[in-house]
């Protein structure tokens, strides 16, 4: 295209992306043909799935295509995508994509073999993280190393394997330039869910060699067994489609502050009744997604002029029965006083029970305003 320097305007940023992706499926398609291959293309933005009715459409088409035997290929749809509607890294997209076809399994390929306990180009000692359970320990423990997570884009990969270990899927980080680890890694995982012993490196490439490529089976060849990666261990009860949704792929438009009473209610499986909401912040409208933020009501309100006090701590999201402006005339009061005062009762709950979802204690955010990527229903 003769362009010699990287465009600045979006909409020429656009256009190329729309060139680029037109001759990166004629080159997976030449790829796949030599295999006899069915592939497809998927191109996505954050918006084509906060939608309920368009993520469900998304997850058939999904499943469609692999019920026929067809690969999709997803990729960001760069031609339309915006900042404010942008997935920002394809370790998020490939996260959501893996849970919204119960994958089980997600690679996220990096420049490095695994994580380490240090940093491994500054600190020769580096010793290599096999297996991770708990991924708030992990992260703590890196940074007391010194080990920088943001090199490399790995903070990326830790927040992809939060949201697929979160959704059930095992999640493994490993070096891009060997991709015969990938089948190697799958072997090894696969004997052991079964209990049974690994297979030997000739026992393996014997296996391989009907199915695998040239490529694959040279780097067999003085590969260490098992390849080094790092596996996350998925989530003993994952969430699963309505409840990842509600929780990973709408942005929420707002917040409401409940009391203590109320999260315990909603603990305990019951609705969002208007008494137990004391502040509402955001304009959003009737089924929008929210943040739900517990705080410690006041009897009075304190110099701030604020019904709350503490330290709000977000617990969760709800999908909505009423606007930000019909929540704030009827937080407080009691159930039988909403078409009192709004003319008319849509719902007694502010969000029914089946439409909130808590985020597990050990990821919550320091803050409403920040994005959440671990959760779980209760």
């Amino acid at each position: 295209m003769d362009v010699e320097k990287r465009p600045k305007h979006l909409a020429q940023l656009q256009a190329l992306a729309a060139i680029g992706q037109c001759r990166l499926m004629s080159l997976w398609d030449s790829l796949f043909t030599h295999l006899r291959q069915p592939i497809a293309q998927i191109l996505l933005t954050r918006n084509d799935i906060a939608d309920r009715t368009r993520y469900f459409n998304a997850q058939n088409t999904f499943h469609a295509l692999l019920e026929q035997g067809v690969i999709p290929i997803v990729n960001e749809n760069d031609t339309l995508a915006v900042s404010e509607i942008k997935f920002g890294d394809n370790d998020t997209l490939s996260a959501i994509t893996a849970a919204m076809i119960h994958a089980d399994m997600l690679f996220l390929m990096t420049d490095v073999d695994c994580l380490y306990d240090k940093n491994p180009r500054t600190n020769p000692d580096a010793k290599p993280i096999e297996v991770v359970e708990d991924i708030a320990a992990l992260q703590a423990d890196v940074s007391s190393a010194g080990s920088s997570l943001g090199t490399g884009g790995m903070s990326t990969k830790i927040i992809a394997a939060r949201l697929g270990t979160s959704a059930g899927v095992t999640t493994v980080i490993t070096r891009s330039s060997n991709p015969g680890n990938v089948l190697n890694i799958v072997q090894y995982l696969q004997s052991i869910q079964k209990g049974n012993t690994p297979p030997s490196p000739d026992e393996r490439a014997e296996g391989l060699s009907r199915s695998a490529s040239a490529l694959t089976l040279s780097n067999l060849n003085g590969a260490p067994w098992p390849p080094l990666h790092t596996r996350f261990i998925p989530a003993n009860d994952p969430i699963r489609d309505r409840h990842f949704w509600l929780l990973h792929t709408p942005h929420p438009h707002g917040t409401l502050y409940i009391d203590s009473g109320a999260y315990k209610a909603l603990v305990g499986k019951a609705g969002l009744l208007p008494v137990g909401v004391i502040d509402v912040e955001g304009n959003f409208a009737q089924q929008e997604v929210v943040r739900l933020v517990a705080v410690k009501r006041r009897s009075t309100p304190g110099p701030d002029g604020k019904m709350w006090e503490g330290t709000p701590e977000e617990v969760g999201r709800a999908l909505v029965n009423y606007a930000a402006a019909e929540i704030a005339r009827i937080k407080g009061k009691q159930s039988v006083e909403i078409e009192k005062i709004l003319g008319y009762a849509d719902s007694e709950y502010v969000a029914h029970r089946q439409h909130v979802g808590f985020f597990k204690r050990d990821s919550r955010p320091v803050s409403p305003a920040r994005e959440i990527n671990g959760a779980v229903m209760e």
